[in-house]
């Protein structure tokens, strides 16, 4: 029953929130096509039972960064209002499409790539793949990210077996008022 309310609280959650922020998406993406000529970045990531996806972010990086994992990418590649939308977090905003068809949640665990082998292996034996992927979750708000891949699959493993609509909402407005920084990136 928490799994079907969750979806339906994504459901009303993305819509209204792409329909309000509609006109800021645009200004966004507008600025990011100054900054990059590329302004929305898409990227295969693994999703529930392992069925890819096409997740959509604002783009951050140089077009033609290497598709690796965030702490893998050379700080370099960052562009400065690449910088600014990692830091307030806005660069998340173009998942609530994905979140609306049903390919993401609000809150799960983080998308990986196919090519993160030693997460794919740890996130399947821990089940983590039975739930639809999140923008937010445990990992996220207590700076866990993608280098540290068995502590990363054991906290999203603790938080499928313990997520209830309390931390569903307690995970979003920590996300919100600012916990957490964002996946790293390799320093220059």
């Amino acid at each position: 029953m928490t799994l079907l309310l969750i979806r339906i609280l994504d459901f009303i959650f993305s819509f209204f929130g792409l329909l309000f922020a509609c006109p800021f998406l645009i200004i966004l993406t507008i600025i990011g096509y100054f900054d990059t000529g590329s302004p929305i970045f898409i990227q295969e990531r693994v999703g529930r039972n392992k069925k890819p996806f096409n997740l959509i972010k604002f783009r951050t990086m140089t077009v033609g960064t290497a598709s690796v994992a965030s702490h893998l990418a050379s700080s370099a590649s960052i562009t400065n209002f690449g910088s600014f939308l990692r830091k307030t977090k806005l660069d998340e905003l173009p998942q609530l499409w994905n979140v609306l068809k049903g390919e993401m949640s609000l809150v799960g665990p983080r998308p990986n790539l196919f090519n993160q082998t030693e997460l794919v292996l740890e996130r399947e034996s821990r089940g983590v793949y039975n739930v639809r992927p999140g923008v937010t979750g445990l990992s996220q708000v207590n700076e866990i990210d993608m280098s540290t891949p068995i502590l990363l699959a054991k906290t999203d493993e603790q938080m499928i077996l313990t997520l209830t609509i309390s931390y569903y909402f307690k995970y979003i407005l920590q996300t919100v008022t600012g916990s957490g920084s964002g996946d790293r990136v390799t320093k220059d």
